[in-house]
């Protein structure tokens, strides 16, 4: 693992299982997932068939966030699942 891809795991809320998961929708490092966002990364592991809950969507944008993913206020939550839903509706 490179010194860019590990910058993946000083993230808060992500582990060696979630980052190999990132590295498996092409998601290497923070500047990806930054410019990703977290509805698109976790539509993009839906869609892969990885079979994963809303938790892994709170997790990504507590990364980008700086903060606990269990520490999101729930109408960001809501907000970032309404999103995540219509992509999903919309890719199927």
């Amino acid at each position: 693992m490179t010194q860019s891809q590990s910058d993946l795991l000083e993230l808060k809320n992500l582990g060696a299982a979630s980052v190999n998961i990132l590295h498996a929708i092409g998601i290497n490092n923070y500047e990806d997932l930054k410019s990703t966002g977290s509805v698109e990364a976790y539509t993009k592991i839906k869609n892969r068939g990885i079979n994963v809950s809303k938790v892994m969507l709170y997790a990504l944008e507590g990364a980008l966030l700086n903060v606990p993913w269990n520490e999101l206020d729930s109408t960001i939550k809501q907000e970032l699942v309404d999103q995540a839903n219509k992509r999903l509706e919309q890719a199927s």
